[in-house]
C-alpha cells in the first residue's frame, strides 16, 4: 500500500482510508462483529487510516474502534471529530466550537477509543457563533498537551481555512467530493493546495449511489438516513440514475466495477487526495482497494468529466446545506 503525506507537518497515511460511520449509524442496522472483521481485513490490505467521529452512533463508533485498536495502536492512524452535538439518544443538538467543549470532547473520545493521543482531530462542522480562531486555539492547545498530533477541518470555507491555519497548521480538510459532488473544485482546492493542506474526500462513492447497487429509493432500508437525502428522492433519484449509468458504461469498458471507476477518478485528481470510502462488508472493502490498481487515461478522465460535469447531480448534498462550507 502506497503511503502519502497529508499536509506538511509529517502525517503519513495509506493512499486510501476507511470511513467507519456506516458501521454504527445512518445506513441501517449495525453488526459489530461484521464491522470488526472488516476493520481487520482493511489492516491486512494495508489500509492504516481509519475515520470516525464522536457523533457516529452517537459515541458507539469510537467505542467500536477502541475495541479494534487493542494491540494494534502503533499500526493505525486514527482520525476523529468533534463539533456536531448529539444527545445519548441520538437527537441532534446543534454545532459547538466553544473551547471548553473542544477539550471535553477530546477527553471523551480518548476514553472511548482507549488511546492516549488522537492522530488527526477534526472540527466536524464550523460553529458560526464562535470565531474560528478560538476553536483552532483550543485545538492547538490539545496538540501542545500531547492529546492530539495533527489538526483538521471538515466542510470549511476557504477563508475559514486560512484563518484557522494562521492559528495552527491544518494538516487535512475533509469535505464531500466525488463525481456527483464536485463543489470543492475551485476556491476550496485552490486554498488547500496553496497552504499545503491534504484533502480527504468523504462519500467518494456518492453515498453508495455511484456503485450502481440502488435502482429505486425503496432499495434502502427503512431506517437508512439516505431516504431523507435530496439526491435519493424519487425525481432526483431517477435523474441521477442516468448519470450513474454512464459511469457504469465506462467502467464496463475498462473491465472494472463502477465503484472502482469512481474511486480512481477521485484519486486521479491529485496525490493530495486520500478518499475514505465507507463500508462494513469485506467484499466491498476488497472491491474498493482494487481501485488502487486501476489506471485511467486522459480520454477516460475526459469522458467521466463530460458524463458528470460539476453541478450536474440532481438535488442538494444535504436537506439543509447551512452547516457546510462556512
Amino acid at each position: 500500500m502506497k503511503k502519502v503525506e497529508l499536509g506538511r507537518q509529517g502525517l503519513k497515511v495509506s493512499r486510501m482510508g476507511l470511513g467507519c460511520m456506516g458501521m454504527s449509524d445512518f445506513y441501517g442496522p449495525r453488526n459489530d462483529q461484521e464491522s470488526l472483521e472488516t476493520l481487520e481485513r482493511a489492516l491486512e490490505l494495508g489500509i492504516d487510516f481509519f475515520d470516525t467521529a464522536d457523533m457516529y452512533g452517537p459515541f458507539t463508533n469510537e467505542e467500536l474502534l477502541g475495541r479494534f485498536l487493542q494491540g494494534k495502536r502503533n499500526r493505525v492512524v486514527i482520525a476523529t471529530k468533534f463539533g456536531n452535538q448529539r444527545s445519548p439518544e441520538g437527537r441532534f443538538l446543534g454545532i459547538n466550537g466553544a473551547p471548553s467543549y473542544v477539550f471535553q470532547c477530546c477527553d471523551a473520545s480518548l476514553r472511548r477509543l482507549k488511546i492516549d493521543t488522537i492522530d488527526l482531530y477534526y472540527q466536524h462542522r464550523v460553529d458560526a457563533t464562535v470565531p474560528i480562531e478560538e476553536t483552532a486555539g483550543a485545538m492547538a492547545k490539545l496538540v501542545k498537551e500531547g492529546k492530539v498530533r495533527y489538526l483538521g477541518l471538515s466542510e470549511a470555507a476557504p477563508e475559514t481555512i486560512r484563518r484557522a491555519h494562521k492559528v495552527h497548521p491544518i494538516s487535512a480538510l475533509q469535505t464531500e467530493y466525488s463525481l456527483w459532488s464536485r463543489d470543492p473544485e475551485g476556491e476550496i482546492l485552490k486554498t488547500t493546495r496553496e497552504l499545503g493542506i491534504g484533502f480527504v474526500p468523504y462519500s467518494p462513492l456518492g453515498r453508495g449511489f455511484l456503485t450502481g447497487v440502488f435502482q429505486k429509493p425503496d432499495d434502502l432500508s427503512p431506517d437508512d438516513w439516505r431516504r431523507k437525502n435530496p439526491r435519493f428522492q424519487e425525481e432526483n433519484f431517477q435523474k441521477n440514475l442516468g448519470l450513474a449509468a454512464k459511469v457504469k458504461e465506462i467502467a464496463a469498458e475498462k473491465k472494472v466495477t463502477p465503484a472502482q471507476m469512481a474511486l480512481t477518478w477521485v484519486m486521479a485528481q491529485g496525490e493530495d487526495m486520500v478518499p475514505i470510502p465507507g463500508t462494513r462488508k469485506i467484499s466491498r472493502l476488497e472491491e474498493n482497494v482494487g481501485a488502487l490498481e486501476v489506471k485511467l487515461t486522459a480520454q477516460d478522465l475526459k469522458r467521466l468529466d463530460e458524463a458528470f460535469p460539476k453541478g450536474t447531480a440532481a438535488g442538494q448534498r444535504y436537506p439543509d446545506m447551512s452547516a457546510v462550507n462556512r
